[in-house]
């Protein structure tokens, strides 16, 4: 094997990978595509499976200028929804939605002082709050 053996392996390697992730991105780009119809969306899939260069060429000068527009509208959505989903988290994990172990403890001395528990309970409730 020679050196420019190496090299045009590697060379068509990365063609190979590249074809690959044009691929995918036309599928993606497909299903993420509300405007067409799913007819129209099957035509392109079989369009890929069976002349697939040269229906990629044809996807990428037709459709290629709403690619980024929706790619950039979905990855707007996830950010929007990751967010949210992280307020929504840290809104349930703040501090003041649970009582102090001060608070706590003051609670079951009111508790304990009223005859509702015994001492014993007191000193769970005490050592629960203080851990």
């Amino acid at each position: 094997m020679s050196f420019w053996d190496v090299v045009w392996f590697i060379f068509i390697s990365f063609a190979f990978v590249a074809y690959l992730m044009v691929m995918f991105t036309i599928i993606a780009d497909l299903f993420r595509d509300r405007e067409s119809s799913g007819f129209v969306k099957a035509l392109w899939i079989v369009g890929l499976i069976f002349v697939p260069f040269l229906t990629a060429l044809a996807y990428l000068i037709v459709k290629g200028s709403g690619m980024a527009e929706r790619s950039a509208r979905s990855s707007e959505a996830i950010r929007r929804e990751q967010e949210d989903y992280i307020r929504s988290v840290a809104a349930k994990s703040t501090p003041s939605a649970q009582p102090s172990p001060t608070e706590q403890i003051n609670q079951a001395r009111s508790m304990l002082d009223a005859g509702v528990i015994d001492e014993a309970e007191f000193q769970q409730l005490k050592a629960k709050a203080l851990v």
